[in-house]
């Protein structure tokens, strides 16, 4: 039976690199994930809240947010399931921090640098296939040379890391490794190879959890299970949309075709082609259509089920829109069926 927390869960990956008590384990991480560049001595964590321009723009809410003992400020984030447009998200949680370090008044435009970390536990068909890491700097497109250090996202791919406990050969690798796996340990691995691991261990022993946090991490997988349901779901109403619309285009077409050509032979070749074509069509846009329909309707059963964890916490309505999206209307309806 697994020992060990869940890291793909929101609550199991903040649990372990998001609290002061396990702070050296992110600074661990931090420095082999960029061994060679930096060394990074301390952090302090951030207010995970980044406020808006004005008072109608929305919030951004990060996973974790912290500033170096150099002045980096950096963002990790850990994506269970693939999303549309996941890079140009990363983009602009990164842009956001870089355009609130502004100053009112005389300033110079000194910022800071920005790097955002983004654990992927599928595949982005816009990075290379086939590679663990991928790095965005601002370069020059010819020579590659880097322009600018102020912004930097690094993108971790794990279904690409396939090799095994004995195979790891530094510390980025073992981390990568015991994240991917973690949730199926009965023992920790590499806790003769590096302290941090033993430490890992005692902070993500599902044994040592309170029962307020036990709760909280069995209703971070509940959640994560039925994002993960609804997904499937969504993934198989849409290739059974796109079969049934795809025949029904496909005999319409092909009955036009086929009266074009003429009533015998047209008929007969008409509506065998189009048939084909009408399905291949239809299952196409079925399958986009009922993904994107499950991908919204998971999208709002995280909210509902966000929103459940926050009333049980005593957060306000107004807090709960902000974080969530929800209407007030909604919010009112799903504190009524808690009770």
């Amino acid at each position: 039976m697994a020992q060990f927390i869940n890291p793909f869960s929101d609550w199991g990956f903040k649990h372990i690199f998001g609290r002061e008590i396990s702070k050296d384990l992110l600074i661990c991480f931090l420095n082999d994930l960029f061994a060679g560049e930096f060394v990074i001595k301390s952090l302090a964590f951030g207010n995970k809240e980044q406020i808006g321009l004005s008072k109608d723009s929305r919030e951004v809410i990060f996973d974790i947010y912290c500033t170096t003992d150099e002045g980096k400020e950096i963002i990790v984030e850990m994506q269970n399931r693939g999303q549309e447009h996941f890079i140009d998200r990363a983009l602009y949680y990164t842009s956001r921090v870089i355009v609130n370090q502004g100053i009112k008044g005389e300033w110079d435009y000194d910022i800071r640098p920005v790097y955002t970390i983004c654990f992927m536990n599928f595949v982005d068909p816009l990075l290379p296939l086939g590679k663990l890491r991928t790095d965005m700097i601002l370069a020059d497109k010819d020579n590659g040379k880097m322009v600018s250090d102020k912004i930097r996202m690094v993108y971790l791919m794990l279904p690409f890391f396939e090799k095994t406990e004995t195979e790891c050969e530094n510390d980025f690798e073992r981390w990568i490794f015991v994240l991917k796996n973690m949730n199926t340990f009965e023992r920790m691995p590499f806790l003769a190879k590096n302290a941090v691991f033993k430490k890992l261990a005692e902070i993500s022993d599902l044994r040592t959890l309170s029962k307020k946090d036990m709760d909280k991490y069995e209703d971070s997988i509940r959640i994560m299970r039925d994002a993960y349901a609804t997904y499937k779901y969504a993934i198989k109403t849409g290739l059974e949309d796109g079969r049934k619309q795809g025949l029904e285009e496909g005999m319409a077409q092909g009955m036009a075709q086929g009266m074009a050509q003429g009533m015998a032979q047209g008929m007969a070749q008409g509506m065998e082609k189009g048939m084909a074509q009408g399905m291949e069509k239809g299952m196409a846009q079925g399958m986009e259509k009922g993904m994107e329909k499950g991908k919204a309707e998971a999208e709002r059963q995280k909210n509902i089920e966000f929103a459940k964890l926050m009333l049980s916490d005593g957060d306000s309505t107004e807090k709960i829109q902000r974080y969530t999206g929800l209407t007030a209307e909604e919010i009112n309806e799903i504190a009524q069926s808690l009770h």
